[in-house]
């Protein structure tokens, strides 16, 4: 099984505004970069397509160290946020409907595919890629001016 290692981050301008999102996925000495972005967005949507889309680029089963600064995205799966909201019909403690649904399912549909190990790094700090994720992500918000 090969072993990656994903850094990912989302980035948004206004919260709903224009975002963007970048996967940096490594193997061996490859690199692999994917962005993109959205007009209309929010930051934790960002953050999870760039979980999703570096995910969704590998072709086989692998195991995969996903490297993210967001608290929303990695703790969900630290502190199992994700078996209490599917036991109870997608909602939180709080009995409301958990936000981005559609983008949970996605993700929880990629991670079973795989061996994921999840790593909460402190965003803008000196962590070279993740850095680098956040000056591409906000990249892409630039592209919508």
């Amino acid at each position: 099984m090969k072993k990656i290692t994903l850094y990912t981050d989302g980035a948004c301008s206004g919260n709903p505004g224009k975002g963007g999102y970048c996967a940096i996925l490594k193997w061996k000495d490859k690199e692999k970069v994917i962005s993109g972005g959205d007009q209309n967005t929010t930051n934790n949507r960002m953050e999870l397509m760039g979980v999703i889309e570096g995910l969704s680029a590998l072709k086989e089963a692998c195991e995969v160290d996903i490297y993210s600064d967001s608290a929303y995205v990695v703790n969900a799966f630290l502190q199992d946020w994700i078996s209490f909201w599917l036991l109870n019909n997608w909602k939180t403690k709080g009995k409301k409907e958990v936000q981005n649904i559609d983008l949970w399912e996605r993700l929880i549909t990629l991670v079973r595919k795989h061996k994921v190990t999840w790593n909460k790094v402190k965003g803008h700090s000196d962590n070279e890629l993740n850095n680098r994720c956040d000056q591409i992500a906000r990249a892409e918000i630039l592209k919508f001016n």
